[in-house]
């Protein structure tokens, strides 16, 4: 397999769990999977308390903002992973779908905000370990 692997990270508002993820799985493939990240009801900005969290880990999310699910994103990723979007994200064929339950970050402050990132940064990279296997 040449072409990289493709993960979509979905969320409703794509300003907490779903940038945390992208960001996670971006920093740890180090170029070896092409990642995404959207909302179905995208926010006007990422969640402040994520950043911060974020920040702590050495990833700055402040040049990153929310973005609209399109069906293109979808179409192009290999893995769509949804988190708290229900049935807004589209259904392809072919497709490898994981939905990952997580507590939302919306509202809470970084002391809340951290176990859900960490529990973010396991879930990805297991997810690498997997995607990285394959494509070898």
């Amino acid at each position: 397999m040449s072409e990289l692997p493709e993960v979509l990270f979905v969320c409703v508002h794509n300003a907490g769990r779903s940038q945390m993820a992208a960001a996670l799985l971006h920093h740890h493939a180090e170029g070896r999977v092409v990642v995404r990240s959207a909302g179905s009801a995208p926010a006007d900005s990422i969640n402040p308390a994520v950043v911060a969290a974020m920040g702590e880990l050495g990833l700055d999310l402040t040049k990153e903002f929310p973005k609209p699910l399109t069906t293109e994103a979808v179409q192009a990723a290999d893995v769509v992973i949804t988190m708290g979007c229900g049935d807004a994200c589209p259904v392809f064929p072919g497709k490898r779908y994981l939905d990952w339950r997580l507590d939302d970050p919306a509202g809470r402050g970084l002391d809340a905000v951290r176990p859900i990132r960490d529990e973010i940064d396991r879930r990805v990279r297991t997810l690498l370990t997997e995607l990285t296997a394959v494509s070898d």
